[in-house]
């Protein structure tokens, strides 16, 4: 009786149910097999990646750090390890290697601080031309301005020799109005020389005949691009503008009509739906065309290969062509190596100092709530 007081149950003869067990939730289920099937596919990938970049660049690192001359394998206890000794040739040690290395670096430096800034703004202004709709022949402009990008840049560069050559087009049309052309790829004054030449400086000043930054005289790094340089940087200025206007074309289609029509009636210029409408609007666009042209810049090889390597004088040497001069040509691989990752290094920097400055300015500031009279009067009270 008292077991069926407990159970609960009338019939005396009737057994309590058996307990029923808990479900226990399976571990993984749809989430675990999405997970399994991502893996699959992403395996290949990434040993890919492993095997022919990954790989490479480990293997290269350790090339810097030896005195390798391209015989026998690198990794043999044969080949001398220099340690860093690679890296503080191109910065602290005076000798041939720290001057061409320096002497490229300005001149990259001056290349870069042309190119980027004219290859963006020529592809933001020949994105905004074809961007119009009043304009006719749209698809013809989209095509003929993105036409030099798609072409061998090794065939363009052998065009632009003849361009630009002592009798070429270039000089032909400066002697109708007058002006006699220069050597172009002969002539290894800098511009920035030429001018001061113009008005009377024509031997440089005491204060700048002394050493400057790493052995690099301070006039020397004042010169600006030479006369060649300036020729492959329209060169390059020209080919690269297309690519860079149809990523600037697809951000301008994706900017809301609405937003350009509030500024007309606001009275806005169009300079000024420009500034403060269009540009933030494409703000991701330009950060990537800025950083791909640094990119870009700082690594130009095939047009320096092409048309000078390197010369006249070494006004037109680059890291990447150095590194390249060097290592396949002098057999020096580790110093060669060394110069790739210096380059890499550079690169890096440059672009995150880009992402910085143009981030947005306004996201990481918080907004302070101002504090409710009552409750401040309830406190004091």
């Amino acid at each position: 009786m008292a077991t069926d007081v407990l159970t609960g149950s009338d019939d005396p003869g009737r057994t309590a149910p058996a307990p029923t067990p808990r479900r226990t939730r399976r571990r993984g289920g749809i989430r675990s097999a999405e997970a399994t099937a991502g893996w699959i596919f992403v395996v290949p990938v990434v040993v890919i990646l492993g095997l022919f970049m990954l790989l490479p660049i480990l293997m290269a690192l350790w090339v810097s750090l030896t005195d390798w001359n391209g015989q026998g394998s690198p990794f043999t206890g044969k080949v001398p390890l220099v340690g860093l000794d690679n890296y503080t040739d191109l910065f602290t040690r005076d000798g041939l290697a720290r001057q061409n290395f320096m002497t490229s670096i300005r001149n990259n430096l001056y290349y870069v601080a042309i190119v980027v800034p004219a290859q963006t703004v020529l592809a933001l202004f020949l994105a905004l031309v074809v961007n119009n709709r009043m304009l006719r022949g749209r698809s013809f402009f989209r095509t003929a301005f993105y036409f030099p990008s798609v072409t061998s840049s090794v065939a363009i560069s052998v065009v632009f020799l003849f361009i630009f050559a002592n009798s070429g087009a270039v000089n032909r049309l400066l002697e109708l109005f007058g002006i006699d052309g220069p050597q172009w790829f002969a002539d290894s004054r800098g511009v920035l020389h030429i001018l001061f030449g113009a008005v009377g400086v024509d031997t440089p000043p005491a204060s700048l005949t002394g050493d400057g930054p790493f052995g690099l005289p301070w006039w020397e790094w004042l010169s600006g691009p030479s006369v060649a340089m300036c020729s492959i940087i329209i060169l390059v200025v020209w080919t690269t503008s297309g690519t860079f206007m149809l990523m600037f074309l697809a951000a301008l289609q994706n900017v809301p009509e609405s937003l350009e029509e509030a500024g007309r009636l606001d009275g806005a210029t169009r300079w000024q739906r420009l500034r403060y409408l269009t540009l933030p609007s494409i703000r991701p666009t330009l950060f990537l065309v800025l950083a791909l042209g640094v990119i870009g810049s700082w690594q130009v090889f095939d047009q320096i290969y092409v048309m000078s390597q390197g010369d006249p004088a070494k006004t037109t040497l680059t890291p990447a062509y150095l590194s390249y001069r060097t290592a396949f040509r002098d057999f020096e691989y580790g110093s060669g190596a060394a110069i790739s990752f210096v380059l890499f290094l550079i690169i890096i920097v440059l672009t995150l100092g880009q992402r910085w400055l143009l981030r947005e300015r306004d996201s990481g500031r918080r907004i302070r709530r101002p504090r409710r009279r009552g409750r401040e009067t309830g406190r004091r009270s």
